[in-house]
């Protein structure tokens, strides 16, 4: 366990403090038509590529060990990181970004299956809000870092070298990995590798929980990769990227603080009503940046975002209690694949509505959380697990 936090938060530093200014760069690297398309492509291929890549990672899981499977996505990372490194190029980034992408989309489904082996069922939400924690200080310094390199160099270089710096931690966290995590190799299991046989496994209270988080995506994917040319473009009284940097530590912090509390009382309550929670956050988001046009209300705005994962672990900790026994990886791989595939055209239409008005793509990604909303509210149960044991 130590192993697998220590991999979070040096290859999730790397992450988020490169990919977060990528459309900044890409803004630098190609014409202003094919820069907004390109953006475009990049948040479609996050959620495309990590959907297409979350169902192998579980089977990998099951198939190889934890260990193994994470050794290929780090090495699978780091060829990303020196694709963008060596070749000066728009397209070179997407190429890079198919590759780097892949580590967020194994690490779920494998810390999962292990969570749900050694968390009680009646603390997993607590388990999964600790493991959350622990991925937002990478959340919370990533940006900053990545911003202050910007301050220093410029866009271009300034993302090169925290391009830079991501290889190195990421080439740390394999060594980490190999030292600290024990080898389960000999302790896999027999692995499902066809989604399709998977799908009637999937329970009808699993499959509500996942159309609503479905609709409740395409709200947040829609704008979330033009948010930063908002914030520092855009609006009235643009921000710098530093600031930025610090309004995305600003939004991870109000996550930060809300985990614990949630999770104490989702799991001596019942997780439903935190989720539906989660989603109103979700859908109030892109109406608060739709009308933020200065620092003050971007602050007020990014506090909003980062209540958006109040009750994130919550949903996590359902999807676990509701996913069948000894099916848990594969399970949690199939729910995204089928999330992210379908969001994946949300971030490919939130370009093309961009280009038409960057109001219209708000206020079109703030109709989607309603739907979103309302289905849960409708259609969601609370997890079917029996009442919390000394609690």
């Amino acid at each position: 366990m130590v192993g697998m936090v220590g991999m979070i938060v040096l290859v999730g530093m790397g992450e988020h403090m490169a990919e977060r200014f990528l459309p900044l760069y890409l803004q630098q690297l190609a014409q202003a038509s094919t820069a907004v398309m390109a953006i475009g492509v990049l948040a479609g291929m996050d959620d495309l590529l990590s959907a297409l890549y979350s169902f192998p990672g579980g089977y990998l899981s099951d198939r190889l060990g934890t260990k193994r499977a994470l050794l290929f996505f780090n090495a699978l990372s780091m060829v990303g990181y020196l694709c963008v490194l060596l070749i000066r190029s728009w397209w070179a980034v997407l190429i890079g970004a198919a590759f780097f992408i892949s580590w967020s989309a194994i690490s779920l489904p494998a810390t999962m299956d292990l969570l749900a082996k050694v968390v009680p069922k009646n603390r997993r939400t607590m388990g999964v809000s600790v493991l959350a924690l622990v991925r937002r200080v990478p959340k919370m310094l990533g940006p900053v870092v990545g911003g202050a390199c910007i301050a220093v160099w410029g866009v271009e270089q300034g993302v090169r070298a925290a391009f830079l710096l991501a290889l190195v931690l990421a080439l740390a966290a394999s060594v980490m990995q190999q030292r600290l995590i024990a080898d389960d190799s000999k302790d896999t299991k027999v692995a499902e590798p066809n989604p399709l046989r998977l799908w009637p496994e999937m329970p009808a209270s699993l499959r509500n929980l996942l159309w609503s988080d479905i609709l409740i995506r395409f709200c947040e994917r829609i704008p979330d990769a033009f948010v930063v040319i908002w914030a520092t473009r855009y609006v009235l009284h643009p921000v710098s990227e530093l600031t930025f940097g610090w309004l995305s530590a600003i939004e991870n912090i109000t996550a930060v603080l809300v985990y614990i509390p949630v999770a104490y009382m989702a799991d001596r309550f019942g997780k439903k009503p935190f989720v539906l929670i989660t989603f109103a956050f979700f859908t109030c988001f892109p109406l608060a940046l739709l009308h933020s046009r200065s620092l003050g209300p971007l602050v007020l705005a990014f506090v909003l975002r980062g209540l958006k994962e109040f009750g994130e672990p919550t949903r996590k900790a359902l999807i676990m209690d509701l996913a069948p026994e000894g099916r848990k990886a594969a399970m949690f791989g199939l729910y995204y694949l089928v999330r992210d595939v379908l969001v994946a055209f949300a971030a490919f239409g939130g370009a093309l509505l961009w280009r038409v008005s960057p109001e219209l793509n708000l206020k079109v990604a703030f109709g989607f959380g309603i739907l979103g909303t309302l289905w849960f509210a409708w259609r969601g149960q609370n997890c079917e697990v029996a009442p919390t044991e000394g609690a």
